[in-house]
C-alpha cells in the first residue's frame, strides 16, 4: 500500500481519543474511529476482579470484543483520587473525549465542558446523552427512542438498535466536525459536541414522518413493486420501485406493459402476489439476473 492511499484510508492517523462511554453507541463509534487511525484508549469503572465493567461486556462478550479489538482498556474509579489523576493523566494527551454519562453526572466527575475547557483548551468533547436540552436527564434507551418516534410496530422489538447505531454515526461525524473546526479556528481551541439517541432516532425516522414508509407510501406497502410477498418455499423482498424496474417485474409477471404504470392499484398487487406464489427461490434468484430486477429471497 502506498503511502498516499494510507493516508486517504486512515485520516484521524495521529488524532488521540479518550473514550469513557460504555455500551454500544460510544464503543461502535470508537470501532470506527480506530479503522480511520484514530489511537483509541477508554477508560472503565474498575472492578475488584479486573473484568471489564462495560455491560456489554457482560451480556455480549464477542460484540464487546469486536468493537474494543486493538483498543488500549484502562480502569480506573474516577470518583478517587487516584482514578481522578489516571484520568487526567489520559487527558493530557488527548485530542477529544468521548462521554455517555447524563450532565449531572459528569459535572460531579468534573467533566463538564465549561471545567474541561478552562483546564484543556485544545481538548475537543463529544458527550453522547440520551435526550437533548432538559431531557439530558431522562432515562430512556434505545427501544424507548424508537417507540417515541413510531419505530416500534406492534408488540415486536424492532430486529437492530436503530438508535444507538445511529447514534454512533453521528459521534463520529460529531468528532470529525470538532476536529476540522479546532483546525480552522485562529486559536486552535476545543469543541464541544452533544449527540442524542433520541435525535438519532428521529433522524432515521424521517421517512416514516414524510410518509414514505407508512401504509400508504410507495415504500411502506402501497406499490406492488416494493414488497415482501411469499414465494413457493419461502419470502422474497422485492424492490422494483423505478419505472424501468417495475416494467421488468410486470414483464416476469405475463402483466401488460401499462401495469407498470398502475403499481398501486389493487389488481396490480393481487397479479403479482400470484406468479410469485408459483416460483421458488430459485427461480426468482435466475429471474432476478436474467431480468434485472432487484429483488432478495429469504427462508420462510
Amino acid at each position: 500500500m502506498s503511502t498516499s492511499t494510507t493516508r486517504l484510508s486512515q485520516p484521524l492517523k495521529g488524532v488521540r481519543v479518550l473514550t469513557l462511554a460504555l455500551n454500544l453507541p460510544g464503543p461502535a463509534a470508537v470501532m470506527r474511529l480506530q479503522a480511520m487511525g484514530a489511537t483509541c484508549t477508554k477508560l472503565e469503572p474498575a472492578t475488584a476482579s479486573g473484568a471489564s465493567s462495560d455491560p456489554m461486556a457482560i451480556y455480549k462478550p464477542d460484540a464487546y470484543q469486536v468493537m474494543h479489538d486493538g483498543m488500549k482498556v484502562l480502569q480506573a474509579d474516577l470518583k478517587s483520587p487516584a482514578g481522578q489523576a489516571t484520568l487526567h493523566q489520559a487527558l493530557a494527551k488527548t485530542d477529544v473525549l468521548i462521554t455517555s454519562f447524563r450532565p449531572s453526572a459528569l459535572k460531579k466527575l468534573g467533566l463538564d465542558w465549561k471545567t474541561l475547557h478552562k483546564r484543556y483548551p485544545a481538548l475537543c468533547m463529544v458527550s453522547i446523552v440520551g435526550a437533548s436540552g432538559e431531557r439530558a436527564e431522562e432515562p430512556g434507551h434505545d427501544l424507548t427512542y424508537l417507540a417515541e418516534n413510531n419505530l416500534v410496530n406492534g408488540l415486536d422489538l424492532p430486529p437492530t438498535l436503530y438508535a444507538d447505531m445511529g447514534g454512533s454515526l453521528l459521534t463520529t461525524e460529531a468528532l470529525l466536525k470538532a476536529l476540522l473546526l479546532r483546525q480552522t479556528g485562529n486559536k486552535a481551541k476545543g469543541v464541544f459536541q452533544e449527540i442524542a439517541l433520541s435525535d438519532a432516532a428521529a433522524y432515521l425516522a424521517l421517512p416514516r414522518t414524510w410518509g414514505l414508509t407508512t401504509p400508504k407510501g410507495d415504500v411502506g406497502g402501497a406499490h406492488a413493486g416494493y414488497r415482501v410477498y411469499p414465494c413457493k418455499n419461502g419470502r422474497v423482498a422485492v424492490a422494483a420501485l423505478e419505472p424501468h424496474f417495475a416494467a421488468s417485474l410486470c414483464e416476469a409477471a405475463g402483466l401488460a406493459a401499462s401495469a407498470a404504470h398502475d403499481m398501486r392499484q389493487a389488481k396490480t398487487h393481487r397479479a403479482i402476489a400470484d406468479f410469485l406464489l408459483t416460483q421458488t427461490r430459485q427461480q426468482l434468484n435466475k429471474l432476478a439476473l436474467q431480468q434485472d430486477i432487484p429483488l432478495h429471497t429469504l427462508a420462510t
